[in-house]
């Protein structure tokens, strides 16, 4: 597929709906993402240590970074989840 360079030296390549393929697939991999740390927090929510404090806990979310596949690359966030205390 032919590429665009744009005056800034970004390229441009693909159309309007690979654009919003991507971006699709972008969102749905962050809901599920999501929804598989909720799950994970919500079965261990009733663990707690000797002091009562819950073992497994939401940790906001990790840095984010670059997910490079081979006709593209975009940005990507992962949800963060604190392992269990003494496990791993």
């Amino acid at each position: 597929m032919p590429s665009v360079v744009n005056a800034d030296g970004g390229i441009e390549s693909g159309s309007l709906n690979d654009e919003i393929v991507r971006d699709g697939a972008r969102r749905m991999l962050a809901a599920a993402l999501e929804a598989e740390v909720n799950q994970h927090i919500a079965e261990l929510a009733s663990e707690q240590d000797e002091r009562g404090h819950r073992m497994v806990a939401r940790d906001g979310h990790h840095r984010p970074r670059t997910v490079v596949r081979r006709w593209s690359s975009s940005p990507a966030a992962r949800p963060g989840c604190r392992r269990p205390r003494g496990r791993g």
